[in-house]
C-alpha cells in the first residue's frame, strides 16, 4: 500500500468562491430576520418559504413567527393530502420491499385538495393588511409573495435526520420506521417531486436558507445564489465529499481522507456524485451549503453540454466514489439489473453500469467478477437460496470467478455481471448513477450496523444475471482492457474502459509535465490517482488556477473546454496519473 499512513492533504471541505457577493449573505436568526424586515414596504406584505422535505420546520418557523410576528400565518401543509391518503395514491410506487420503489414521474400538484387550495388562496386574498407569512414544503404553490425565500436542505443531511429518528417522510408518522423504507419513499418520491418543483423556482428565489445545521441558518441573496450556481458550472470543482461505515468497511481513509480514527471503519465515500453531494459556495466570511444538485437543475447545459444535455436531461450521470475493504471485508456479491430490467421494473432510464479502479491494494487484495466456466445456473441459484435460508454457506469461489488485484488495476463491470470487491482492497468506483440498484445475491452471513438482516434481492437477482459472462470472456473483455491511445516522452493517454455495453469512457494519463485536455462540449469527471498534487489550468484564463490532491474527484463543466493539467507542490517534476471519464457519444 502506497498511500496509506503518510501525510494527508485530501480537501473534505471543498469551496467555490463567490466574487462581488460578499455582502450578500447573513449568519444567525437575528441577522436574517433583520434583513427580511427590511424589504417590508407596504400595508399587506406577503413573505412565503417554501421548504426542500426535510427542513425541521420546528426550528425555522418559530425564529420567524417569533423575528416577523406575523398577523396571519399560513401551513402549506394544509392543503395536502394527508398520510393514510399519500399512502393509497402512491403505493404501487412503494412498494412493499424495503429497498426498492418505483420512481416517481408526477409533480408535488398531484398532492393538493383542490378544495382545501382554493379555501387558502380565499383566506390570503380576504386578508387587507399586515404581514403573512406561508410556510412550508409546496408554500410557493399558494403565493410567491413579495419576499420569496427557498429553505434547502442536503439529501445526506436528511439521511442522518432518518437514521437519528429525527424526521420521518412527509406527512407520515414513521421516526420509528426502518431507515432503509424511509429512504426508499425520499429516494423514489419526495426527492423527485421536489427537485421538479424547485428546478422553476431559481429564478423567482430573493433568499435561499441554508438549514443543514440546527440551529445555525445561513441566508444568501437570489442574486448571489444564481451567481454562485453560474460560477460553478464554468470552471472546475469540487463537491463535497461525505463518508459513512459500514459492516464490510476498512481502514485506509481513515489515513487518507483524515477522518476520525475512534470510528470502526468508513466503507463508503461519495466523493463525486452531484445527485447527493453538497456543495460549498463562499460568499466572503460566510458560507453557504447548497445540495449540489442545484447545479445540475439550474445549469444543465452549460455543465453537461449539449449532447449529454439531450440525452439524460438535467440529471448528472457519472459518479465516482470510494469503496474501503483494506483491512476490512468483502462487499456483499452481488449484481445490477440489466437497461430492460431496471425500466420496466423500477421506472428508471438507465442502469446502473459501473466499474472498480483500484487506488491502493495489499498484497492479497482481490475482486469477484464473473462466472465461473460451466456452471450449473439452476444449482448456483438453489444454493444462494439455501444460503439465505440459513441451510448452507454460500462458497462462493465454487462458481465466481476470483482475480488478484492490484494498484491501478481496472475491472470493468456491465449490468448484468456477478461481482463484488474482497477485502484488501481500495475501490475507485466510476459508475452511472443509478446507484441504489444492486442486488445482493449473498452477504457472506452478516447483518447490518442496525443490527438487521440487509435486504438479500435473489429473486430480482436471477433474472438479470448474465450467465454467458464465463472466465475467458471475463478475462478478454473486463479485466485490465488497456489500449494505449498515444505515448510521448511528457505523456502516456491510455483507454482503460468501459466495456462496449457501457456508455461510459475512460481515459488514464500519466505525464511528468503540463497535460492538455479539451471537453469538447462533454462534462469531465476526473481523480488524481497517482501523485500528490496537480493544478488545473485555463489557457484563456477562463478561470483561476484550481489545486487537486490525491484520490480526489473533480468536475470540469462542458462548457470550460479547453484546460490542462500539470503536477504541482511536491508533485512537480514527478509522475503523476490522472483518470478521466465522460459520456461516449
Amino acid at each position: 500500500m502506497k498511500y496509506k499512513n503518510r501525510e494527508t492533504n485530501y480537501d473534505k471541505e471543498p469551496e467555490v468562491v463567490v466574487k462581488g457577493y460578499e455582502n450578500s449573505a447573513f449568519s444567525g436568526y437575528h441577522n436574517i430576520i433583520s434583513e427580511i424586515k427590511s424589504k417590508v414596504n407596504k400595508e399587506k406584505f406577503i413573505i412565503t418559504i417554501d421548504c426542500y422535505p426535510g427542513v425541521k420546520d420546528e426550528e425555522v418557523l418559530n425564529a420567524f413567527i417569533n423575528g416577523l410576528n406575523p398577523d396571519c400565518v399560513i401551513a402549506s401543509k394544509d392543503i395536502f393530502y394527508d398520510g393514510n391518503m399519500l399512502n393509497n395514491l402512491l403505493n404501487r410506487n412503494l412498494t412493499e420491499d424495503r429497498v426498492f420503489g418505483i420512481m416517481y414521474y408526477g409533480t408535488i400538484q398531484d398532492f393538493v385538495v383542490k378544495e382545501k387550495y382554493v379555501e387558502t388562496k380565499k383566506k390570503l386574498d380576504d386578508i387587507d393588511n399586515g404581514i403573512i407569512l406561508i410556510y412550508g414544503v409546496g408554500a410557493s404553490l399558494i403565493s410567491e409573495g413579495d419576499i420569496f425565500v427557498y429553505a434547502d436542505l442536503a439529501r445526506w443531511e436528511i439521511q442522518q435526520r432518518f437514521r437519528r429518528k429525527e424526521l420521518g417522510n412527509f406527512k407520515v408518522n414513521n421516526l420509528e420506521e426502518d431507515i432503509l423504507r424511509k429512504y426508499k419513499r425520499a429516494f423514489f418520491i419526495e426527492w423527485r417531486i421536489a427537485d421538479r418543483h424547485k428546478k422553476g423556482l431559481y429564478d423567482k428565489i430573493d433568499y435561499l436558507l441554508d438549514s443543514n445545521t440546527y440551529n445555525d441558518p445561513k441566508l444568501v441573496t437570489g442574486d448571489a445564489l444564481r451567481a454562485g450556481l453560474q460560477e460553478t458550472a464554468n470552471r472546475p470543482f469540487r463537491v463535497v465529499p461525505y463518508f459513512d461505515p459500514g459492516v464490510w468497511g476498512g481502514q485506509w481513509m481513515k489515513d487518507v481522507c483524515n477522518l476520525d480514527k475512534n470510528e470502526e471503519n468508513f466503507a463508503w465515500c461519495f466523493d463525486g456524485v452531484p445527485e447527493e453531494n453538497s456543495l460549498f459556495l463562499r460568499y466572503g466570511d460566510i458560507r453557504i451549503e447548497v445540495p449540489s444538485i442545484n447545479v445540475v437543475l439550474y445549469k444543465p447545459k452549460e455543465l453537461l453540454g449539449d449532447k449529454v444535455y439531450s440525452r439524460f436531461g438535467a440529471e448528472f450521470p457519472i459518479r465516482f466514489d470510494f469503496l474501503d475493504t483494506i483491512e476490512g471485508q468483502n462487499l456483499s456479491l452481488q449484481v445490477h439489473p440489466t437497461t430492460e430490467y431496471i425500466q420496466e421494473n423500477f421506472g428508471m432510464h438507465y442502469t446502473q453500469d459501473e466499474s472498480y479502479y483500484i487506488l491502493d491494494a495489499t498484497d492479497d487484495a482481490s475482486v469477484y467478477l464473473g462466472l465461473k466456466e460451466g456452471v450449473n445456473k439452476e444449482e448456483m441459484i438453489k444454493d444462494l437460496e439455501d444460503a439465505q435460508a440459513g441451510a448452507i454457506v454460500f462458497y462462493a469461489e465454487k462458481y465466481i470467478n476470483k482475480f488478484p488485484a492490484k494498484t491501478h488495476d481496472h475491472f470493468l463491470i456491465p449490468a448484468g455481471t456477478v461481482h463484488c470487491s474482497g477485502s484488501g482492497a481500495m475501490v475507485l468506483e466510476i459508475s452511472a448513477t443509478p446507484y441504489i440498484f444492486t442486488f445482493k445475491l449473498w452477504d457472506w452471513g452478516r447483518v447490518g450496523l442496525d443490527g438487521l438482516p440487509r435486504p438479500i434481492h435473489i429473486e430480482h437477482g436471477k433474472k438479470v444475471i448474465q450467465w454467458g459472462r464465463t472466465t475467458n470472456w471475463v478475462k478478454n473483455n473486463l479485466v485490465n482492457n488497456v489500449e494505449i491511445i498515444s505515448e510521448n516522452k511528457n505523456v502516456k493517454e491510455e483507454k482503460t474502459g468501459l466495456h462496449e455495453l457501457q456508455f461510459i469512457e475512460t481515459r488514464r494519463y500519466w505525464f511528468k509535465e503540463k497535460t492538455n485536455h479539451d471537453t469538447k462540449r462533454i462534462v469531465n469527471v476526473l481523480n488524481l490517482v497517482e501523485g500528490e498534487e496537480v493544478i488545473v489550468e485555463s489557457p484563456e484564463n477562463k478561470f483561476e488556477p484550481f489545486i487537486v490532491h490525491y484520490a480526489e474527484t473533480f468536475i470540469v463543466p462542458a462548457s470550460v473546454g479547453e484546460y490542462s493539467i500539470r503536477p504541482y507542490g511536491k508533485s512537480d517534476g514527478k509522475e503523476v496519473g490522472v483518470i478521466k471519464a465522460y459520456v461516449r457519444f
